[in-house]
């Protein structure tokens, strides 16, 4: 409960109180309003979950910490899944635009685009990794169709660009969805040993070149 420190008199409801200076004079209950509550109580939850992990995620506790009355976050997510999903779609959405902004800097050319989104992706992996384990979490999670929405735009953006790399005659021919889960599951590996310190974090960026060149070699067209 959120309280404030008495430094003489307070007014309740018209009435003067007097509390002895510096004793903490507590609110009986907490607003149910909050100027932007589903935005905070996200940000209180992604904190929580890179701290805690997903099984210590309590509307109540949320509710405490931003400052509402603990009925407050059902307004916005009825259930402790509800919120959970609501935090894997964010997630998805935040990578896609991690993404898209790294391809948008890095030109036209398949190599460096493809150097420039898996940089992007193994960043995003290890510094949001309990965030990223919920997404893929939720997103096999029977009913989870918005879950399953929101990752279709990161996924497609990467099927794209090896569909770009496979145009531009740098990748065999084939399935693009196959090659790209190959890539994936590389940079998804690296990201795991940094996170798991069995690599140096300061390494990572040049693990990530070495694995793009060695993907590249790997399945470009023979003959």
């Amino acid at each position: 409960m959120s309280y404030k420190v008495a430094t003489g008199n307070n007014v309740v409801n018209g009435n003067t109180v007097r509390y002895p200076r510096g004793v903490p004079a507590t609110t009986p209950e907490r607003p149910y309003h909050h100027g932007n509550l589903r935005a905070a109580l996200l940000d209180a939850a992604e904190r929580s979950l890179a701290e805690h992990g997903s099984d210590q995620l309590s509307l109540r506790d949320l509710a405490r910490e931003v400052g509402v009355s603990h009925a407050a976050p059902r307004r916005h997510f009825p259930d402790r899944q509800a919120l959970l999903d609501a935090l894997a779609e964010a997630g998805f959405a935040r990578l896609d635009a991690v993404l898209r902004t790294a391809l948008a800097a890095a030109g036209d050319g398949f190599p460096a685009r493809l150097r420039a989104a898996a940089t992007a992706y193994t960043r995003f992996a290890t510094e949001n990794a309990a965030l990223l384990e919920l997404m893929y979490t939720s997103k096999h999670r029977p009913g989870a169709r918005r879950v399953v929405d929101a990752a279709a735009a990161p996924f497609t953006l990467l099927n794209s660009l090896i569909v770009q790399g496979q145009d531009q005659g740098a990748l065999e021919a084939g399935d693009p969805e196959r090659i790209g889960i190959v890539l994936l599951a590389t940079l998804q590996g690296l990201a795991t040993f940094a996170n798991g310190d069995i690599v140096e974090p300061e390494l990572l960026d040049d693990l990530v070149e070495a694995a793009v060149d060695r993907f590249l070699r790997g399945t470009r067209p023979t003959g």
